[in-house]
């Protein structure tokens, strides 16, 4: 059964927010530590204020109420996802997925302008915001993409597609492989290419082999974040969990690293963000994706791939790895725009899915038939 869902924080939760804000043990700082020990103290406790004093969730939530909610119960678990209908009747549909430690709110920006042809289907991943916390093992990423399989077969959807960046991507990818026969084609702003083996016979060019570099830096020194959300994701859930301040530095700092200079998450957006996972008390059943999704290999995906790679993003793809792996009918590159596409240039990305959906798609299955 799907049934509507309306956002409605209780005050005391807003009031616990506020009261715990204000009683914040603060550390001390080294002088002129800038970045070198993690997040600057001054930046945090200017977020922090203007969370207390000056963020009002009230008006965000009822922005955010003006969307169509739904919540459904899928395997066990409560779904939430937003479905916005395009004014097209005969429009494909689109699953778009989000990541860590976004939500579904990445995708307000890109609502307008896809859903002029597109009907969207935006759900809260398993363990995230209000599809609440997992309550079981094995919510990895082949089970999430069956799970969405699944909603869009209720929402009587038999032919769309899916987009994502991040676990999104994942996910996205792994329903390409699941329902095959139901997704038209899979877009994704996020693709890790390993390096490839000595004797693989691949030839790259100076481009590519020094984004393989940035590959082997990471895969080298694993970020500090990663290691305890994939190794111990219930003990840094505690002070997470208690801490509004703790779950601030831990989301803000990802943002602060992985977004373009240039094109900044606005401290609203950002702020609104974490208020979400702080609410729900998601942050321990959020990261246990981490521990989880690389448990469970990807099933192949054959179905037509469309790879947008944003130039400050973690890591940028490297075609020739990509294209040995999927059926990649569509590549584009950009020179602003960091992790957070769809909340950084929402314009473009939004094209850009426009273009492989109604283009790249539309040609390869032409090409088949």
């Amino acid at each position: 059964m799907i049934k509507p869902f309306r956002i409605a924080i209780p005050q005391a939760d807003l009031d616990d927010l506020t009261d715990r804000l204000s009683r914040t043990r603060w550390p001390n700082e080294v002088e002129g530590a800038g970045w070198d020990y993690g997040f600057p103290l001054a930046r945090l406790k200017e977020l922090a204020e203007h969370w207390r004093t000056g963020y009002d969730w009230r008006a965000h939530e009822a922005e955010l109420n003006e969307l169509p909610h739904f919540t459904t119960e899928i395997d066990g678990q409560n779904i939430h996802f937003v479905h916005v209908r395009s004014p097209r009747p005969d429009a494909l549909a689109l699953v778009l997925t989000h990541g860590w430690p976004g939500s579904f709110l990445e995708f307000l920006d890109v609502i307008e302008p896809l859903s002029r042809d597109f009907h969207l289907v935006i759900p809260s991943i398993p363990g995230y915001g209000f599809s609440g916390p997992t309550h079981e093992r094995g919510w990895d990423a082949t089970r999430i993409a069956r799970a969405w399989a699944e909603l869009m077969r209720r929402l009587g959807y038999e032919r769309y597609g899916a987009q994502g960046g991040d676990f999104g991507a994942g996910i996205s990818i792994a329903l390409g492989a699941v329902a095959t026969e139901h997704v038209v084609g899979v877009h994704v702003n996020y693709l890790p290419t390993r390096p490839p083996a000595p004797d693989a016979g691949v030839t790259l060019s100076a481009a590519d082999e020094a984004r393989l570099d940035k590959v082997r830096e990471l895969l080298a020194n694993r970020p500090p974040y990663q290691a305890l959300q994939a190794l111990t994701p219930q003990t840094i859930g505690y002070a997470l969990t208690d801490s509004p301040v703790g779950q601030l530095a831990w989301i803000a700092e990802r943002f602060a690293h992985w977004t373009d200079p240039a094109t900044p998450v606005d401290d609203e957006r950002l702020l609104t963000d974490v208020s979400l996972y702080w609410l729900t008390a998601t942050a321990a059943s959020s990261a246990r994706l981490h521990h989880d999704a690389p448990r469970g290999a990807l099933p192949p995906c054959q179905v037509p791939l469309g790879v947008a790679v944003f130039a400050h993003d973690i890591t940028r793809s490297v075609r020739p790895l990509a294209e040995r792996l999927y059926d990649v009918r569509h590549w584009s590159e950009f020179e602003r725009g960091g992790h957070f596409a769809a909340m950084e240039v929402p314009e473009p990305l939004a094209g850009d899915v426009r273009d492989f959906f109604l283009t790249s798609v539309k040609a390869a299955a032409a090409s088949a038939g």
